[in-house]
């Protein structure tokens, strides 16, 4: 969601696995909107990946009972996983929210892609992902992940002209 360049280039990966054209047009719709421009959060990378602490964010939603937490892993021992479960309430909320400020719909929009894109898949399997691009496995410690807009307009023209033959 912070990196749309990111986002659309694993939805161009999903298309090049599934076949399914929609996934292209949202991709394109991500630079038609100027998204990688207007939309995107530089994040700086740590040690593990790109980080940032959510527990104030957290603990704000939680305290309103618009999301559980649970974890996966060993009572005791080393968490594998954080899951983030949207409430009832959580999502009363949200349609709330949206109808009073529909501008605010991208973001669940947006949130509904991004689940797509992700599947099934835990953080750390999505993390892995992440490392398989050059300029996100490349980055310094301590410094902003690069974007690869650029890269994944290049990408999608030569699928889009593919498409039209």
């Amino acid at each position: 969601m912070r990196n749309p360049d990111y986002l659309a280039n694993e939805l161009l990966t999903e298309f090049e696995a599934s076949g399914e054209r929609d996934l292209v047009m949202i991709a394109q719709g991500i630079f038609d909107n100027r998204e990688p421009d207007l939309r995107r959060l530089p994040m700086v990378r740590y040690l593990f990946g790109a980080f940032e602490p959510l527990d104030n964010a957290l603990a704000n939603l939680r305290a309103a009972d618009l999301i559980r937490i649970k974890r996966d892993g060993v009572p005791g021992g080393k968490i594998r996983e954080h899951l983030y479960l949207l409430t009832t309430a959580g999502e009363d909320a949200l349609g709330r929210i949206t109808a009073a400020a529909s501008e605010l719909s991208w973001y669940r929009d947006r949130a509904g892609i991004v689940a797509r894109v992700a599947g099934a898949q835990g953080g750390k399997a999505l993390k892995d992902r992440q490392y398989l691009q050059a300029e996100y496995a490349g980055t310094e410690l301590s410094h902003v992940i690069e974007p690869i807009t650029d890269r994944v307009l290049s990408r999608l023209a030569a699928i889009l002209e593919g498409l039209d033959k």
